[in-house]
């Protein structure tokens, strides 16, 4: 096996329903971590990282094969868009033109509509180097596709840092006015196995959107101060989220936009998570303004994922880096309009280590 072969390689994995080719590509570090991705997606089909022993495990929910995907994902590790979350009653306004999108979430638009970036063929080839080799994905999503205007050109850049951190980079443009927000929606549980209640998790942000009961922002910054989702200091996913407030109970637990502190387009980390048992720490970095923190309250045992494993309600969660949901029409948001000449980025770095003891 060569150099190349052993950080990167590429295989079958099936077929699209309109009988595209589907290929699943690794990604590996010697002595770190490795990811497999699939152009169905741009899914993270799985991801592998060292815990306090050394020892190798999947921390992502998914499938084994891509049929899972197919049938029954609730966003499995996907690439969300054109717009990642909520868009009210799937409208919007655009230099004084009224669009209309799919209601595929109760009254209102998500992560795209009925077939969003999660549900399409992307172009894939090997790039960047021998010794740091990239998997890049592109796709053209063609103007009025699910209701969107302008042809925009969308590359998803998958890439192993040096610091065991697995790098995403989205990038768009557009050939007419439009709106965009990328993200990325994969479930972790860094023991591999159980709920993530245990999971400790720190945010670097002083507010939220505050949300309504169909989880569409209301406009209001909310500060986190005295509240359960005060996660400036690390704190336990399930310590509060069984509280009966308000917010809690629109989401079923947590399902909400945080107003990150750092400024829009720098590279910073804005949250962390400890699974104490194994050790393993995630630090999610991001130029996004705003992160979505979701626990995965709609799983409900109903898919049995890799090896046979039930997804039972708060197997997993979710950092989605991100615009602020519902953001074109809330002219006070950071702005996800794209105009022709402009570029549009967002990116993720969800990088890995582990604490060296049972007490951190």
């Amino acid at each position: 096996m060569t150099p190349m072969e052993a950080l990167f390689s590429q295989a079958p994995f099936g077929q699209a329903p309109d009988g595209s080719p589907v290929e699943i590509f690794t990604l590996r570090k010697p002595g770190g971590i490795e990811a497999r991705i699939c152009n169905y997606g741009g899914i993270l089909v799985s991801l592998k990282a060292p815990d306090r022993e050394g020892r190798l495990d999947d921390v992502v929910l998914g499938y084994d094969h891509l049929e899972g995907y197919l049938t029954l994902s609730p966003y499995f590790g996907a690439v969300v868009g054109r717009y990642a979350n909520r868009i009210a009653k799937g409208t919007f306004t655009l230099d004084g033109v009224t669009y209309t999108l799919a209601a595929n979430n109760g009254p209102n638009s998500l992560h795209g509509g009925r077939k969003g970036f999660d549900k399409v063929v992307w172009h894939a080839a090997q790039t960047g180097t021998a010794s740091a080799p990239s998997l890049t994905l592109q796709y053209l999503s063609k103007d009025d596709e699910e209701g969107y205007p302008g042809n925009l050109s969308v590359t998803a850049i998958y890439s192993l840092t040096d610091e065991n951190g697995l790098r995403l980079d989205l990038i768009a443009t557009t050939d007419k006015t439009t709106i965009v927000n990328l993200s990325q929606h994969t479930y972790f549980n860094l023991a591999g196995k159980g709920d993530i209640l245990g999971h400790e998790i720190q945010i670097d942000a002083d507010r939220l959107t505050a949300v309504d009961s169909t989880l569409i922002p209301t406009g209001e910054l909310r500060p986190v101060e005295g509240t359960p989702f005060d996660f400036r200091k690390p704190v336990a996913m399930g310590a509060r989220i069984e509280q009966n407030e308000e917010q809690l109970n629109h989401g079923r637990g947590y399902d909400h936009n945080f107003v990150l502190n750092h400024p829009i387009g720098h590279l910073d980390v804005i949250a962390r998570v400890t699974e104490p048992l194994t050790g393993r720490v995630l630090e999610v970095l991001t130029t996004a303004p705003g992160v979505q923190l979701y626990t995965g309250n709609y799983l409900n045992g109903a898919i049995k994922g890799k090896g046979g494993q039930v997804y039972a309600k708060r197997s997993g969660f979710c950092l989605e880096a991100q615009h602020f949901p519902d953001s074109p029409n809330h002219p006070a948001f950071p702005s996800t309009t794209l105009r022709p000449g402009e570029l549009y980025r967002n990116t993720i770095i969800y990088r890995f280590s582990s604490l060296t003891s049972p007490h951190g």
